[in-house]
């Protein structure tokens, strides 16, 4: 059986690295993590504000960086950029991240079928239409917690504390127990 891809976005890195808990996605994405080159640089900026992303580039378990570097595949990712992701044709780097995830999960063989992790409910949204099974960091808290790798409560808490920390989450269940669900 083919294990397909997961692609977390640099918001949901960042939510793990605000409650120092990188490893907890490192476990729960067990290898078949990847991300593009405008995902791994988004990290990169967001390092001055959350240093602990670092252990995302120095424990290599995205791999290296998806390149885009083909001219029509470029081409398509700045037009997704601008028309689906409302992106400004004077901010190329607005919205690249999810242009070239949704690309590279739409158009090249090799990950079709991968997972799309995403807190931007528009995209996962647009995603989901076009067929791309998507996760949020609520749904990957649910795995962990399903896998055993936390425990409901723990779990639960690490989902408060990212609110806490100003990340913005949707769907956070009320008590530990419905994670399990």
């Amino acid at each position: 059986m083919t294990r397909h891809c997961w692609f977390p976005d640099n918001t949901v890195l960042c939510n793990f690295a605000a409650v120092d808990r990188l490893s907890l996605l490192e476990k729960v994405l067990d290898g078949r993590g990847r991300w593009t080159q405008a995902v791994a640089a988004e990290a990169e900026q967001s390092m001055r504000y959350l240093p602990k992303l670092s252990q995302v580039t120095t424990g290599g378990w995205l791999g290296e960086p998806i390149e885009i570097d083909d001219p029509a595949e470029a081409a398509l990712v700045d037009r997704v950029r601008r028309v689906v992701f409302a992106g400004s044709p004077s901010r190329p780097l607005q919205h690249l991240g999810e242009a070239e995830t949704l690309v590279v999960i739409e158009h090249r063989s090799g990950f079709a079928n991968s997972v799309w992790i995403t807190d931007d409910g528009e995209a996962g949204h647009y995603a989901r239409r076009k067929g791309i099974s998507v996760k949020d960091t609520v749904d990957i808290m649910r795995e962990a917690v399903v896998d055993g790798l936390v425990l409901a409560d723990a779990g639960h808490r690490l989902l408060l504390d990212m609110e806490q920390a100003g990340r913005h989450l949707r769907g956070v269940p009320r008590r530990p127990e419905d994670l399990l669900r």
